[in-house]
């Protein structure tokens, strides 16, 4: 999840005041201790002044203003919002400081964030995350429809491994921008919560974690169902909801909906892909041979469909091996599905060199074809790469 974050350009803000203006003795002196700087003092003024004159939208316009320059957003916003409800007076001066200060906030953030991407203390990594997230919760207080400060709060807690925390933040997100991180994201957080639980259930046996751990997998197709509308060809998205659908063992949900997303775009090579992928867990090799083979005809350097295609050979010809054994017969077959892998095996590795886990799988198939050398040769890549 490491990145770097973009600071938003900030434009100066400087308080005006209207000249020859009518003021109570408060309010001037007010204005010359803002000018001087001295906020204490101003404050003192001011909420006189509002204690004499409740309907002082001036008066409050300026207490917001003081506690906008100490960084107390809270009162801030609060004293605008008596100040609007009085008059629209100032209603520009009061939008163009919550921007000022939006940009502020928003830009502390950025700065704690990509501080934290490169500190490699843990103590220090934490702490700036916790603050970059305190800024961009005050630059969401501040303008709470910016879509950009969410996306980054959910950044913060999804590196701090915060999952839960990101959750509002991504819903946020989505709701004012149809966002392909939005919808992946969050969908992602509810796959691995789901996953979490099942692990869980494995061991603890209680019923309980299972049926919590389906709720989130269909958290995961509801949201990545909705994203895949707006997003049709994101890897991502596309990855994500057919993994869902496979948490929660709504395979034959699974298989009509990339069938369906198949048959509609049958350009789509991410369509062919999952579907793909769906049916080779199923073991419909055949199946799974025709969606990979597509896949790599629209796009012959799809390496994620050019391994699969291999892997689908590889297990068509164990499968057939284990059921011969099976039965005790004897089926040489099997050897014909092996020697389909090996031009896709080797065209994966020509791109993806430095896998360890493919030579190893490639050793196999050489050594089940009884290519010695080539198996040797291999699997000595395995270790020179693990």
């Amino acid at each position: 999840m490491k990145r770097i974050l973009v600071a938003v350009s900030l434009f100066s803000m400087v308080l005006g005041f209207t000249a020859f203006e009518c003021s109570s003795p408060d309010i001037t002196g007010a204005k010359l201790y803002i000018s001087q700087k001295n906020y204490e003092k101003a404050k003192e003024a001011l909420l006189r002044e509002i204690s004499k004159n409740p309907k002082s939208d001036e008066g409050y316009y300026l207490l917001g203003y003081v506690y906008g320059e100490e960084g107390d957003f809270t009162k801030m916003l609060n004293a605008f919002d008596s100040s609007l409800a009085i008059s629209k007076k100032h209603e520009k001066d009061i939008q163009d400081q919550k921007r000022y200060y939006w940009a502020i906030s928003f830009n502390r953030g950025v700065g704690y964030f990509n501080k934290a991407t490169k500190t490699t203390a843990q103590d220090s990594v934490k702490l700036n995350y916790n603050k970059a997230a305190e800024a961009f919760n005050n630059a969401i207080m501040l303008e709470p429809d910016s879509s950009a400060a969410y996306k980054n709060l959910a950044y913060v807690y999804l590196n701090l491994g915060d999952y839960d925390s990101a959750i509002s933040p991504l819903e946020k997100l989505i709701k004012l921008e149809k966002s392909a991180d939005g919808y992946s994201l969050l969908g992602e957080i509810y796959n691995e919560k789901g996953s979490n639980l099942m692990n869980t259930f494995r061991t603890s046996k209680n019923a309980e974690d299972s049926i919590k751990a389906v709720e989130y997998y269909n958290k995961a197709i509801t949201v990545l169902e909705e994203g895949r509308k707006f997003f049709p060809e994101n890897a991502d998205i596309l990855r994500d909801v057919s993994n869902a659908y496979v948490g929660a063992n709504r395979l034959e949900d699974a298989m009509k909906s990339f069938k369906a997303g198949v048959e509609k775009e049958p350009e789509n090579k991410f369509y062919r892909y999952n579907y793909g992928v769906l049916l080779l867990n199923a073991k419909d090799f055949a199946g799974a041979e025709k969606q990979f083979k597509k896949a790599v005809e629209i796009d012959s350097n799809y390496t994620n469909a050019i391994y699969n295609l291999a892997v689908t050979y590889a297990r068509w010809g164990a499968d057939i091996r284990e059921q011969a054994e099976a039965k005790d017969q004897q089926d040489e077959s099997y050897k014909e599905k092996f020697k389909q892998a090996l031009p896709w095996m080797e065209k994966y590795l020509k791109i993806n060199p430095k896998e360890p886990a493919v030579w190893e799988l490639l050793g196999k198939i050489y050594a089940n074809l009884g290519m010695t050398e080539k198996s040797k040769e291999a699997f000595d890549n395995a270790d020179k790469y693990r």
